[in-house]
């Protein structure tokens, strides 16, 4: 009986989205028998079966007539119907059944089309998305089937997943409203799989993001998972996921896991008994010894402890309310540092973010006031700041005249490059070992490190967008003998160390300090080395911003008209006064570069990104978000060495990006805002 009233309750508030235009003593009679099933949810099951069902038999013979009145409007909402259906029947967590109850009592249909018209996707970045019930949203439920399916597919590909076992992290994310926090999130996921059997590395406590791919590599697991929505807004969390090489998921992983999901979406019968990971000899606490065994590697790439000692320089480190704190004291420890001042309002991990609007240190001087202020008091000069998961890093020097500079993603990975060039170069001074060592940075990111390649003699690689690119890029070149020194992506992603295939804060940060103390002994700050190694390799100033769209179909026309600019299949030659020299179009897979026109990148449909390349030397990309209603733009002048003019050659990028915005972009006519 209770069911059944369920049945009633919700196909009475969906009903009247679609009542207009169907006959008047159907609907009334429709009402009646959703009171009724209202009514028989206060009912005794047994007494009132007889009753129930009659409503039953009855509602769905309205149901009927009603479909053959408006059709569309019953097929439309017949799907949010049965996804609310589902959940009700599978749901567990009281606080998200309660809001869907509510919402349907009350007839809320915008608000269950929120929580239940789509179900979130799952792709190489694993899921992300807002905290909340509906399939739509992070929760206990979609967490539990994500787990089932990735469950089936480590079955399906690693025969011995029994004996290796997938370690779990989280983040300090929490969201009362709907009772979710990334340690529930874990916990859910550690009892999916212990429940086949799997063997589970929790970590019992925080840990930043690089710990995960770390420990999947030391301790050769089937795979990591990683709960976190990095520098995401405080209602967002994620679930991302590593392979057996250590780096995140690339297809056909994606697209196996997410088939398992869809074929395993009603939970198994254990899935919801998160007991089972308090008694479980099956699950395992690597925290300790994986953070003993990180800086042990971390140590290795320390080569001035004697500079770092008795260095003069004060640091100031902000965590911005994540998860970073410990772990950067610790590395600043393992290199022989004074630990760097903390950012006290910050330090703690906070779920709420309170002293910043976007909790995400890429937005710069917004995200530092607090660090500014605690540097100038205490007379530091170089901030560093991780974003909650401790995977970015952002840093900041003061200049002579007392104002901050925040560095770039792109000026950052030119300094990191070099540095790490520099001191790999003087342990191996001999030529011959160059043919072996490489560099790798995004297709939007700077082109310095291919500069800074070509002068000093080793490869550059350019992977698509993202680490997950970068990383198993850079253990397929591991893996065949070579050296990777480094890889960035403008997005203040930096990959420090051959021990972690991912973007790393900790390591990032501390390598960073050492660098700025040993250019300190030499009286050069960061600033200066950034405009010498400009002067050696030629200037590569870069410039990226976006464009909000939330209609798809304003987006796909504006990417088509490039694609057709001067006829059909005949992109631009000019953008304004600017002649294009290339281009690559890795929606279709075109690139004019190459003697048969294919791209050497992976393509992918599902996503917009084509680069233009310029005669004057300039380099543009524009690509739709995979997370976000927006079209990025990333903008880079490559100067020769010796064209040192600075502001000639901002003012020329300047007016190539004012030439896209007119010609290609075209706000008004595509309804684009900043």
């Amino acid at each position: 009986m209770r069911r059944i009233s369920r049945i009633f309750t919700f196909s009475f508030s969906l009903a009247a989205g679609w009542s207009k235009g169907v006959r008047s003593a159907d609907w009334l009679e429709w009402q009646k028998l959703a009171v009724i099933g209202r009514w028989g949810r206060s009912c005794p099951a047994r007494k009132d079966f007889l009753i129930g069902r009659e409503v039953q038999d009855r509602g769905w013979t309205v149901v009927k007539r009603l479909t053959e009145s408006n059709p569309a409007g019953m097929a439309a909402n017949g799907e949010l119907e049965r996804a609310i259906a589902q959940w009700l029947e599978w749901d567990k967590n009281p606080k998200t059944l309660a809001e869907v109850r509510q919402q349907n009592c009350d007839g809320n249909i915008k608000q269950l089309q929120k929580y239940f018209g789509s179900r979130m996707l799952f792709g190489t970045a694993g899921l992300r998305s807002v905290m909340g019930p509906g399939f739509s949203c992070m929760n206990d439920l979609t967490i539990i089937q994500t787990t089932q399916g990735l469950c089936r597919h480590l079955e399906k590909s690693f025969p011995d997943v029994k004996d290796r076992g997938v370690v779990i992290g989280f983040d300090a994310r929490a969201h009362p409203p709907s009772g979710s926090s990334s340690q529930r999130f874990a916990r859910f996921a550690a009892t999916v799989l212990i429940s086949r059997s799997i063997p589970v590395y929790l970590f019992s406590q925080i840990t930043p993001t690089p710990l995960v791919p770390f420990t999947v590599s030391q301790l050769k697991l089937c795979a990591g998972i990683m709960v976190t929505a990095s520098h995401n807004p405080k209602q967002d969390n994620g679930y991302k996921v590593y392979w057996e090489n250590g780096a995140q998921i690339i297809s056909p992983h994606d697209k196996e896991i997410s088939k398992a999901i869809e074929e395993n979406e009603e939970p198994w019968l254990e899935s919801w008994n998160d007991k089972l990971v308090d008694c479980s000899s099956l699950i395992k606490d690597p925290y300790e010894n994986m953070k003993i065994k990180y800086f042990e590697c971390l140590q290795k790439h320390c080569f001035y402890r004697d500079i770092n000692k008795r260095t003069k320089l004060k640091f100031v480190h902000t965590s911005v309310h994540g998860v970073g704190h410990e772990f950067v004291q610790a590395a600043f420890t393992a290199f022989d540092f004074t630990p760097p001042l903390a950012v006290p309002e910050q330090k703690d991990p906070d779920p709420e973010f309170p002293t910043v609007k976007y909790p995400n240190p890429e937005e710069g001087k917004d995200v530092l006031e607090l660090s500014f202020a605690l540097a100038d008091k205490e007379g530091a000069t170089v901030i560093l700041a991780n974003d909650p998961d401790a995977d970015r890093l952002a840093v900041a020097e003061k200049q002579e005249g007392g104002l901050w500079k925040v560095f770039s993603g792109n000026e950052l990975g030119a300094l990191l490059g070099w540095w790490i060039f520099t001191c790999w170069k003087k342990q191996n001074p001999e030529s011959s070992s160059l043919k072996n060592v490489y560099m790798l940075s995004s297709t939007v990111s700077s082109k310095i490190l291919q500069a800074i390649a070509l002068k000093e003699g080793f490869n550059f690689e350019e992977t698509l967008t993202g680490f997950k690119w970068m990383g198993n890029k850079a253990k397929e070149l591991i893996d065949k003998g070579k050296v990777v020194l480094f890889s960035f992506e403008e997005a203040i992603g930096y990959m420090s160390t051959e021990f972690v295939l991912d973007k790393d804060g900790v390591s990032a940060g501390v390598i960073v300090a050492e660098m700025a103390s040993f250019l300190e002994s030499k009286n050069i700050t960061l600033s200066h080395q950034l405009k010498v190694i400009y002067e050696e390799y030629g200037y590569h100033i870069s410039k990226a911003s976006y464009f909000i769209c939330h209609d798809p179909t304003n987006i796909e026309r504006m990417f088509e008209n490039l694609r057709n600019y001067n006829g059909t299949n005949q992109y631009p030659k000019t953008c304004g006064k600017f002649e294009i020299s290339g281009i690559r179009d890795l929606t279709t897979g075109y690139d004019s570069s190459q003697s048969n026109k294919k791209a050497v990148l992976p393509t992918s449909k599902s996503s917009q990104m084509i680069t233009f390349t310029f005669k004057n030397g300039c380099v543009a990309t524009l690509r739709t978000s995979g997370t976000e209603p927006k079209i990025k733009y990333y903008s880079e002048l490559c100067a020769p060495p010796g064209n040192c003019d600075l502001e000639k050659l901002k003012e020329e990028l300047n007016d190539l990006i004012s030439a896209l915005v007119e010609h290609f972009f075209q706000p008004e006519k595509n309804g684009l805002t900043c």
